[in-house]
Parts: C-alpha cells; sequence; structure tokens
C-alpha cells in the first residue's frame, strides 16, 4: 500500500531562514517525511551534516535518505541534547521545528488521529510508549477529561463530553474514532459550518496524549543553548496555543535586561540578549493555501543566537 502524500508547509521559506553553511551543522527537530530535510542537504556542501530527530516510528522506518552527511534519531523534540550528545556535536549552526501533527499521520487510519475512520483510539505520536487515548479514557477522572478537552480544545461543550465519555464505560467504554466521533457529534448542540462537531475533541486529546506544549516547551532552551553565534531557530506552528508559546519564548529571549537608566553598572555588564528576532511571522500564501489548505493555520518565527550571548555561554561553561 502506497504511502500518503505528505506536503511540507512553508518548505522554502523555512529553509531560506535557516541561512545554510554549506559546512555547517543543523538539527531538523521533526523529520517527518524528510521535506525539510532533503532541502536543506542540497544545500549542503561535502562536510555539511544534518542531524534529524523524529518520535514516529513510521517515519523512521519510512525514511529512504541515504546519505553520509545525514542521520536520523528515534526520539522526541524534547531529547534534542541527548540526541547531540549521543552523536558527538556540541553547537548547530541552525535548528528547525515542525510542530503538531503530520499528513501520513492524519491520513493513516489505524493511527487512530482521525474521526474520518473508525480505527483503534491511539493517538500517539511515538507507537513505541506511552498510553493511548482508548486507555487514558478509560480511567482518567471526568473532571480531568473535561479540562483537557477545554484546556487544549476551546471546547464550550467539554464538561458535558467528559460526563458522556464517563457514562460510556458501562457499556465497554471508548475503543475507537468512530465511537468517539459518535458520541461528541450527539453531546455538542450547535454546529460551525463545515466544521466536524468531534475536531476539538480529537485535536485536544491528541496534544494531551503526545504532551506537545511540553515537549515544544522543553525543545527550545536546549535549540537556543546548542545554536553557535549567528545559529538560527525556526519554528513552524500549526496551533495558537504552540505559537503563544514559541512567540513568547523568542520575545522573552531577546530583551535585555531591564534596569533603571541611573543604575550604578556599566553597559558592558548588562546581561544581553540570548536571542535576536528575524523579521515578522510569515503565514502560507494564498496559493499554498490553495494548494495545501493544510497550510492554512500555519505561523513561522525565526530567531539568531547573539554573538555576545554565545561567548557569555562558552565562558560560563568553562568556569563549571
Amino acid at each position: 500500500m502506497n504511502e500518503p502524500a505528505h506536503v511540507t508547509v512553508l518548505l522554502d521559506e523555512a529553509v531560506s531562514a535557516l541561512r545554510i553553511k554549506p559546512q555547517g551543522t543543523y538539527v531538523d527537530c521533526t523529520f517527518g517525511r524528510g521535506g525539510h530535510s532533503r532541502a536543506i542537504l542540497k544545500q549542503l556542501g561535502e562536510n555539511g551534516r544534518l542531524i534529524a530527530i523524529d518520535r514516529d516510528v513510521d517515519a523512521v522506518h519510512a525514511c529512504d535518505i541515504k546519505d553520509k552527511r545525514f542521520e536520523l534519531h528515534h526520539g522526541a523534540m524534547s531529547e534534542l541534547s541527548d540526541v547531540l550528545e549521543s552523536a558527538g556535536v556540541e553547537a548547530v549552526d541552525g535548528v528547525l521545528a515542525d510542530l503538531g501533527v503530520s499528513s501520513p499521520q492524519l491520513d493513516d487510519a489505524q493511527r487512530g488521529f482521525s474521526f474520518r475512520f473508525d480505527a483503534p483510539l491511539d493517538m500517539r505520536m511515538d507507537q513505541s510508549r506511552g498510553e493511548t487515548v482508548a486507555a487514558w479514557l478509560a480511567k482518567a477522572e471526568e473532571k480531568e477529561i473535561g479540562e483537557v478537552i477545554w484546556r487544549y480544545g476551546e471546547e464550550r461543550f467539554a464538561r458535558q463530553i467528559a460526563r458522556k465519555i464517563v457514562a460510556a464505560r458501562s457499556g465497554g467504554g471508548l475503543r475507537t474514532t468512530g465511537e468517539l466521533a459518535k458520541l461528541v457529534g450527539e453531546t455538542v448542540r450547535t454546529r460551525e459550518p463545515g466544521f466536524n462537531p468531534a475536531t476539538r475533541t480529537f485535536q485536544a486529546l491528541r496534544i494531551f496524549i503526545n504532551q506537545e506544549l511540553e515537549e515544544v516547551e522543553a525543545m527550545l532552551p536546549q535549540a537556543v543553548k546548542c545554536l553557535s553565534a549567528g545559529g538560527r531557530l525556526v519554528v513552524l506552528s500549526f496551533h495558537s496555543l504552540e505559537d503563544r508559546i514559541v512567540k513568547h519564548f523568542m520575545q522573552k529571549a531577546a530583551k535585555k535586561d531591564s534596569l533603571p537608566a541611573d543604575f550604578p553598572i556599566r553597559a558592558n555588564e548588562i546581561d544581553e540578549s540570548t536571542l535576536r528576532l528575524i523579521g515578522r511571522a510569515v503565514r502560507a500564501s494564498d496559493a499554498e493555501i490553495a494548494a495545501n489548505p493544510r497550510a492554512r493555520s500555519v505561523v513561522m518565527r525565526v530567531a539568531e543566537r547573539t554573538a555576545t550571548a554565545f561567548r557569555a555561554g562558552q565562558h560560563q561553561g568553562r568556569r563549571t
């Protein structure tokens, strides 16, 4: 069976934002089906290096890149530092992260990500570990289920859905995506045009079971720490909660210490900003959205490691 095609969003824009150095070292934190990685490899020279990471076992097994400059690691983006240590890399020239779920994951019925199919209610991005959505729903408290659906899906009927999910346990619980979609459809009283009533619930459970926001929060400081001076961090988000984390992190890292003008300290003693913001947030063009509707919600943010902060980090590392 042929695997569903995956169209990489903002491919040219993301790779261009990295400012590839032919002999540089780069990290693709979310390999997926390798769209960004292949584009990066095309711009690398003979001594360049690309380290890719993906938590999805299917993505790792599907990789067909045979290139001595490339290595793919099975792991989560939150394990970035460990991956680089195992690869013998101390600093890199760019880090790319394309967040969220991929098209192959959505289009493979057996993964349980989509309500378009009736399949096992799984939703794990890493099939080798962790708990399925079905297993979690079978034991979680009603209040916790409601909070998850509201927090990550902003579903107005979260409490009612949670109540129905718990009630369904008496009949054997929810085992398939079809059963969950049917339950939600019967519970959500108002329907948005062209919007399946189960969308928000499925999104919320997927984000929660994979700890997607926590993964982003853990990856960002590791990415900055491993960047060399002038190295770029490029992040593509497809959900407002993810983008908010990335935006606030970059903005905070781009600010210098704020002190009163008459504070008795030399200018060179003030902690410099760690990052420099590069341009404004980038969104997909109308043409790309028309060709690939999943590009509609993407937001790309770019930041660069400052030279002063990099030197300070090196000095601190030597002292410790």
